[in-house]
């Protein structure tokens, strides 16, 4: 069988548009993936949630929710065990589900920048050669090329973000169902590209406030 060369075309870009009330997480456990006790939480299976957490590292991310009953769920795809990272019994908070999407429409193109690992050079006195260490990531941020549709329904959802600056959540799903949920905070360009000949284009940008989750298709 021909190797399947993965193309984009296809993908569907979504914004979430509404969320659901702010609801409390009593505790999260150490495991992979984290279990949260939410006492009738609302959730169902492949619901995606905004988090709040005592813990770092998983305040303010996005997630995909799985075994979800009436008082607690599991962080899809989020491992928690590692107790330095994790401390065990800080990770209460809350969360808000994601109650619609706005599908961002004729997408002319993407571009990702950010994210890179970041070192740390220290030259030892003895040595002939530096050493590199590494330390944080670059923020990671999307630009998204748009065709200029002012009546577009995502449009007024984005121009809200964009005066509130209140964070919200982007859904990625590509062709072959994978999915990818990204926290962050987006912006538009208030005028469109003016080039003779050219399509008239806005720009939106979603910058990253928190790593993603890729979620592989069943």
């Amino acid at each position: 069988m021909a190797a399947r060369i993965p193309l984009p075309n296809g993908s569907i870009f979504q914004i979430a548009a509404t969320f659901g009330v702010e609801k409390l997480i009593s505790a999260i456990s150490n495991a992979n993936p984290g279990v949260a006790t939410a006492a009738t939480n609302g959730l169902a299976d492949g619901d995606v949630i905004l988090v709040q957490s005592g813990w770092g590292r998983l305040d303010g991310r996005a997630s995909r929710v799985t075994d979800a009953d009436t008082d607690g769920f599991t962080f899809e795809n989020i491992n928690t065990t590692n107790p330095i990272f994790y401390s065990a019994g800080g990770g209460a908070g809350s969360f808000q589900e994601v109650l619609t999407w706005a599908e961002i429409t004729k997408i002319t193109g993407v571009t990702t920048s950010g994210g890179e690992q970041q070192f740390l050079t220290v030259g030892y006195l003895a040595e002939d050669d530096d050493r590199q260490f590494p330390t944080n990531r670059n923020p990671m941020s999307m630009s998204i090329t748009v065709e200029d549709q002012p009546e577009a329904p995502y449009v007024a959802v984005v121009e809200g973000f964009n005066d509130s600056k209140v964070q919200t959540v982007a859904r990625l799903t590509l062709p072959n169902g994978d999915q990818i949920v990204y926290p962050g905070y987006v912006s538009i360009t208030d005028t469109p590209t003016l080039e003779r000949n050219q399509l008239m284009t806005r720009t939106v940008t979603f910058s990253m406030s928190g790593r993603p989750v890729r979620y592989l298709a069943a």
